[in-house]
Formats: C-alpha cells, structure tokens, sequence
C-alpha cells in the first residue's frame, strides 16, 4: 500500500520530503522540491522541446543516470523516443516542458538535468555550441577555470562571436555560444574544436585542449567534446555535489567574483535576476573559415582511444617480449 503523501503540488504527490537529500547534500528531498518549483519558469525555458537526461540518487546508493523513463512514469508526462546508435536500441527520453513534470522527477530524486543540445523540431542540428572550462585538481582550481572562459570569450572576440557563461555546479565553468540553424552538427562541433585550440594557444600555460588527464600538467582543460549526441548540465539545475550547488548564470562582469558555492538550492532563490535565455546572445553563423579549421583537427576522444589501444598493445608486446 502507497504511503500517504507529504503534500501535493500540481497534481503531484511528494514523498519522504524531509529525509536528506544526499551525504554532503546540506539539503533535504523538500530543498529540492521547494527549489525546482521556486525556478521552474528559468529551469524550463533550458529543458523544453528537449530530450532529457537526469541524475537520480537514492538513500545509501550511488547516483545513476537515467536516460530511459521508467515503466511507472505517469501518462502525463511527454516522452520521444529517440535512436540510440550506440547501444542500437530506442531510448524513451522524458521531454520536461511543464512544472507538473518537474515537479514529478523532483520527487524521483531527481537532482540533476542534462537536455540534448538539439531540439525536437530539430534533430538534425545543435542550438550552442558549449566550451567546458575543467580546472585541474586542488583546492581554489576555480579561479583558473575563470581565467580559461575569459581566454575563450577572447578567441569568440576575434571571431566576431559571443557567448555567455555560467558556473558549472561543480568546479567548472560553461561558455555557451548560441548558434543558427546553417551548422550541421559535424560543422558545429568542428567549430567547437576549432575555438577550443584558440583559446589555449593564447595562453598556453593556463589552458590546454589534451583529453588525457595526465598530459594536462596542471592547467586547465578547454573542453570541446560537448557536441553531437553530447549533453551538458541545465542552466540551473542542482548537482550532486556538497552543499548541492547549482549550476547558475553569471554575467561576464561577475564571473571573476563569485564561486560554486555561492549557488546552492538554498541560496540560487534569492539571487535570481535575468534568466539565462535573456543572458544568451542572438543566434549567430559560424565563419567558414572556423569550421575548416575545426575539421583538420583530429577529434579528441577518438585520438584518446586510438592512443589507449597504442598503449595496451605496447604494454602487450613488452610483456610477451619478457
């Protein structure tokens, strides 16, 4: 038999709101609940007309991403199935466009929200192009992360482009860079490469586009693998992360004072000013020029697994030579 309810909201019944959230949450299930519902106008605006993802963890167990809907998903709640090429199968993706819906993963536990880059109407092409700055490891790597976006926003500059930024939620920073419909997808993750090596030529010792952890040598990596079939976290959305931080918009003039931690679900509430599709520029078109330089560099995590399979072959031989 069901447990009665704690309340309900929008036709939603929510339960067990007053258990923690997760270890190091700093929140409960009701945090949650009451903040999504508190920025489900901003939150949407970034989740409609989109195939989701989300990030779910339950009491005493590790998160999981849940991509397919579970069986018990209320009828109400709009789903597209989507070709999985990977794994050769259809994935019945949730599409979030209402509170009702919100309301109802955050009562999954659902914590974090990660939309396609494509939208429905548009399968065939991304909206942004997404450069993720990921600091190296330490204590106060922010700050680096900070610096990298700049470098970024400067390559964007000489392209005669734009973009807007927003913290990670983790300990990270997203340039998103609105982009027309004129891109296929391959052309506008070419784009991304190309900016991507851009930024990290103009200060080689801060910022780095190596996919492979250990080639970094400490600086930070300017990531460009955010394309195609990739998602990238929700402006907004939580994280499972200590204290539950969000990751949230910032403007430019902001970015250098502010850290992950000042955006938590407690805290992201009050200082709510634009929303984030107001921050973001126009769409823009892609110089020709930029997607060519893109195209003659090698994608990242192919050459990463070539250079894997290099090794474990070197490693093989060496031992049979033994």
């Amino acid at each position: 038999m069901a447990s009665k309810p704690d309340e309900v909201r929008d036709g939603v019944p929510l339960t067990n709101l007053d258990q923690p959230l997760f270890d190091g949450a700093e929140a409960t299930k009701r945090d949650l609940v009451d903040y999504l519902d508190a920025v489900h106008e901003q939150m949407l605006a970034g989740l409609a007309e989109r195939a989701l993802s989300v990030v779910r963890i339950r009491p005493g167990q590790p998160s999981f991403m849940q991509k397919n809907v579970p069986k018990y998903t209320p009828e109400w709640v709009r789903t597209v199935q989507v070709w999985a090429e990977a794994s050769k199968r259809e994935v019945s993706y949730a599409v979030c466009d209402d509170r009702r819906t919100l309301l109802w993963f955050a009562n999954q536990r659902a914590v974090e929200y990660h939309p396609a880059l494509m939208r429905l109407d548009r399968p065939d092409r991304v909206t942004q192009l997404v450069l993720d700055l990921d600091p190296p490891e330490g204590d106060d790597t922010f700050a680096l992360a900070v610096q990298a976006a700049l470098l970024v926003r400067q390559a964007l500059a000489d392209l005669g482009l734009d973009g807007a930024v927003k913290t990670s939620g983790a300990k990270g920073v997203h340039v998103y860079v609105p982009i027309d419909d004129t891109a296929t997808i391959e052309d506008a993750a070419a784009a991304t490469r190309a900016i991507a090596a851009r930024a990290a030529r103009i200060d080689p010792a801060l910022a780095t586009t190596a996919y492979v952890k250990e080639e970094r040598h400490g600086k930070v990596f300017v990531d460009s693998t955010r394309a195609g079939g990739a998602t990238v976290i929700a402006a907004y959305s939580p994280r499972i992360r200590p204290g539950t931080t969000v990751s949230f918009p910032v403007g430019w003039t902001d970015i250098e004072q502010v850290t992950p931690r000042d955006f938590t679900v407690k805290t992201a509430p009050a200082l709510l000013t634009t929303s984030w599709p107001d921050q973001l520029p126009a769409p823009q078109t892609l110089p020709a020029d930029l997607i060519a330089e893109g195209h003659e560099i090698p994608i990242a995590r192919v050459v990463a697994m070539h250079e894997g399979k290099r090794r474990k072959a070197a490693a093989r031989k060496a031992a049979e030579d033994n």
